[in-house]
């Protein structure tokens, strides 16, 4: 075992051979390699270049030296095209903020039963007026860059759990391809995190509507970890246990204190006052429309506008829409 290894428990020292195919006698030459691959791409500014951040890297890529480079590569060059969203990227920013306290996002304090964090997203709480999806966004961001610097999570992952409870159409309306887009390109694209898996519950027909529409920017390793449940939380039980949810998602918990993850980031922050208008974020939804072809555009747009959702002809039973119950390991 190396150094770089010294923070991993002996059953996640194993997991990451077994799965990842990490050898500690390679590890270093490892890391050399994908670190020599930077010189192919001049046009990006590789701001931290060291052994433990490109080894993140390596185990999102299970030890491909170039795919791990080709995400370190995605994980700076989708900064260099979104600098606006990467100013001022820390918990005491207004927008970020204000997420934040709403629980974008939640963190829960046990683990699954494969060492994975456990993220919640409760829709629900977004309230318009005070920041926007791009402010959560930021704040999940920023959330993931600081947990992710925990070499046991590196190798076990996340999972995410979205309550669409009382989510309506006129805050999903917000909800546009570009909107979505951005964050799919910020999260399964350019990110050094290993999702296990991501669950929708209680999603209304509109929510199924969205995810028509983002898709075919999925992959197809994604698709296969989405798993919509619908109302039957008892499906969702058999991959979380009950024992270790809030019980706003049918768990044995006490309700979820939207606070939480909020004050271990804020600390003394978390009850000082902050003015912010939404508004005044400069990322405007043009700006983002741009970079979308004019073929996936018209690809989204068959299914909704940008801002605007319509009903489908005819919506699929819960048991139509539930995924196949897939192995999280």
């Amino acid at each position: 075992m190396t150094h770089l290894q010294a923070g991993l428990s002996p059953e996640t020292l194993e997991k990451a051979k077994a799965e990842l195919k990490e050898n500690p006698d390679t590890l270093h030459q490892d890391i050399q390699e994908v670190r020599d691959m930077i010189i192919t791409r001049p046009d990006i500014g590789f701001l931290r270049t060291d052994d433990a951040f490109i080894l993140r890297f390596l185990r999102a890529r299970k030890f491909n030296h170039f795919e791990a480079f080709r995400l370190l590569a995605q994980y700076f060059e989708y900064r260099q095209q979104n600098l606006d969203m990467f100013k001022n990227l820390k918990a005491t920013d207004p927008g970020i903020k204000q997420a934040l306290k709403d629980g974008f996002p939640g963190v829960l304090s046990n683990l699954d039963r494969y060492g994975r964090k456990i993220l919640v997203l409760f829709a629900a709480n977004w309230d318009q007026s005070r920041y926007t999806f791009v402010d959560i966004l930021r704040a999940i961001l920023l959330s993931l860059e600081a947990m992710i610097e925990d070499p046991e999570l590196q190798v076990n992952g996340f999972v995410l759990i979205i309550d669409w409870s009382n989510f309506t159409f006129k805050q999903a309306s917000k909800l546009t391809p570009s909107m979505l887009r951005l964050a799919i390109e910020g999260l399964q694209d350019s990110f050094p995190a290993r999702f296990g898996g991501i669950h929708f519950v209680n999603q209304p027909w509109y929510i199924h509507a969205l995810y028509t529409v983002i898709r075919p920017f999925l992959k197809d390793k994604t698709r296969k970890r989405i798993f919509m449940h619908g109302n039957n939380l008892n499906s969702l039980h058999q991959l979380i246990l009950p024992e270790i949810l809030p019980s706003e998602l049918g768990g044995m918990l006490p309700p979820y204190d939207m606070g939480t993850w909020a004050r271990t980031l804020l600390d003394h922050a978390y009850d000082e006052e902050t003015d912010y208008c939404p508004e005044s974020y400069t990322l405007s939804v043009k700006d983002l429309e741009k970079d979308l072809s004019p073929k996936t555009m018209k690809r989204s747009q068959s299914v909704v506008e940008p801002g605007v959702l319509k009903r489908p002809e005819k919506v699929k039973s819960e048991e139509e829409n539930m995924q196949p119950l897939l192995s999280l390991d």
